[in-house]
């Protein structure tokens, strides 16, 4: 851990009067009034700054932009004073000594950043924002680490909002901290939260300075401190990067928005050639273009090594764990793999949404192995790096509790048909989230079979995720999914455990999980063969048996 003046020295820091004249410049053992004393010190300490600065270099990241203070008033706001002291606190931020404006030694080297003059911490407060003041390291990410797709494998995953999420007064943030203690107590292993960044639309999924995190959920500073809320409490904290497209900042000459600023200042060499709204000048798109915005062009060396440093510094830096990836088939997955491989995730899935297959009526296809091999094909380009979420299993439920027709639970193997039933400890089983549900409902979960639907994927391998709105707008289905998450934790549930189908027909499902349970779903008439099985839990037209 290195000290705020430690840090500021490290990235050439220097204090300007209002007329932007250089009267100081910070150093890791004084702050001084003319540039001809900081000269003669650093003469006079150059052998002992330089071990100091080589060990805070190994500990900051290469290329921080230049942070530059400009004094201000003491009559400005005290408490803003006092929220920057405890958020500089918290961290283990401290000044070591300074020198006021005339150059006399005020404090000894043993003093903290209370002893910082509140004109001075007025200027930290009002040029901070935005710019990260945490090399802190506290997720350190090492060679030896390894992408880990599917987390511990008994992963339980809550969506931690939905998309009016952004209209909570008060902020977000705040909303899901106060729920943290509830989230944990319900058996959640992991939080997926909403897009972090400053964005055109105020959801968040039209990102423009990736690097600027005071979004309509809340501040970076919120945003830090509900992180380690719920690592506090041992979830994990996903985020959603949305690595497909990103709006510009400015117009070029021919009005064009292909113009971006902040840290990543690119231009439309960093757009696919093929975005027939942008003018890209770089490579074809290697997916699906998405029309609203630039489609970022992977393939360009300088977008990679951009777009992989910012992961890296939300892992590091803020604290992610894992992430949530928007649209991935907007871009090959090889990039995909890329990145894992350089942020190391603690838990990654994709959501690669595509279109079941459907006969002419609109009837689903009994078979949808097209469909699932094509997101089992993007895995792999991820280089088996990351989870997707299964929309096979969501549109063939969809089509068992709409149409009754619990048969095509079982594909002409005897396995389950969604991803699910291929490679389990790669797939995310869901019912709803904010796009398919909440306020938008473009593809809405059938109301009448969200327990059955939550007793399907909480009972069976893979890594199942519960919607924001289920857990926390309707009482009777929460309590229902708290007893399956109780149940399947118990039991010992997780991605990879096997599946037995008993029985798929017109009215009745019926699995075995491990040699653990036997679940039901549909209104016909079911009881498990085996002796020593116990009813576990019930609800509409659904059971669970614990075998013994």
């Amino acid at each position: 851990m290195i000290s705020l003046i430690q840090y500021m020295r490290s990235v050439g820091v220097n204090r300007r009067q209002e007329d932007g004249r250089v009267v100081g410049r910070w150093v890791p053992s004084r702050i001084h009034a003319s540039q001809t004393s900081v000269n003669d010190l650093e003469q006079e300490d150059e052998k002992k700054k330089k071990k100091e600065e080589e060990a805070a270099a190994a500990t900051l990241p290469k290329e921080v932009p230049v942070l530059e203070f400009v004094r201000c008033e003491l009559h400005e706001d005290e408490e803003e004073i006092d929220r920057l002291e405890r958020h500089l606190k918290r961290v283990g931020a401290c000044i070591e000594s300074r020198e006021d404006y005339e150059g006399r030694l005020v404090v000894n080297p043993e003093t903290t950043l209370s002893a910082l003059p509140s004109s001075y911490l007025k200027d930290v407060i009002r040029q901070i924002r935005g710019f990260n003041i945490k090399p802190l390291q506290r997720q350190k990410i090492s060679g030896a680490d390894n992408v880990k797709a599917e987390g511990s494998g008994e992963e339980i995953l809550l969506q931690g909002f939905h998309w009016d999420s952004w209209k909570q007064e008060g902020g977000w943030y705040g909303t899901l901290g106060e729920q943290a203690e509830a989230i944990a107590d319900a058996g959640f292993t992991m939080i997926w939260l909403p897009p972090p960044t400053e964005s055109v639309s105020p959801q968040g999924y039209m990102p423009r300075d990736l690097y600027h995190l005071e979004s309509k959920y809340g501040s970076q500073e919120d945003l830090i401190d509900l992180i380690r809320v719920f690592q506090s409490k041992g979830i994990k904290v996903l985020g959603d990067a949305v690595l497909n497209h990103r709006c510009a900042h400015e117009q070029n000459e021919q009005g064009v928005w292909n113009q971006f600023g902040g840290r990543m200042d690119w231009d439309a060499r960093a757009i696919v050639r093929d975005d027939p709204n942008f003018h890209g000048r770089g490579n074809f798109s290697s997916g699906d273009v998405f029309t609203a915005a630039p489609n970022i062009d992977h393939s360009q060396e300088f977008v990679k090594n951009d777009v992989g440093e910012w992961l890296v510094w939300l892992r590091t830096n803020i604290g992610f764990d894992g992430w949530r990836l928007d649209f991935v088939k907007g871009f090959h997955g090889s990039h995909v793999k890329d990145y894992l491989e350089v942020s190391k995730p603690l838990f990654s899935v994709g959501e690669y949404w595509d279109a079941l297959e459907y006969e002419w009526d609109g009837t689903p296809k009994l078979n949808q192995d097209a469909h699932r091999q094509r997101t089992v094909d993007w895995i792999n380009a991820a280089g088996g790096l990351s989870t997707a979420f299964d929309i096979t299993t969501k549109g063939i439920l969809h089509a068992v509790f709409e149409r009754c027709e619990y048969w095509r639970l079982s594909d002409a193997q005897g396995h389950p048909p969604g991803l699910v039933g291929w490679w389990p400890s790669r797939a995310v089983t869901f019912l709803e989230n904010h796009d398919t549900g909440s306020t938008q409902g473009h593809w809405r979960f059938p109301h009448h079979a969200l327990e059955q639907g939550y007793a399907y994927i909480l009972t069976h391998p893979g890594t199942p995720c519960v919607f924001y709105d289920h857990m926390f707008h309707d009482e009777h289905l929460s309590h229902v999914i708290k007893r399956l998450i109780a149940l399947r934790k118990e039991l010992g549930i997780h991605c990879r455990s096997t599946i037995t189908i008993l029985q798929a027909t017109n009215d009745i499902y019926a699995a075995r999980i491990d040699d653990a349970l036997v679940v039901k779903l549909g209104p016909g008439d079911f009881h498990p063969r085996d002796e020593e099985c116990h009813i576990a839990d019930r609800g509409h037209a659904w059971a669970v048996w614990r075998l013994s």
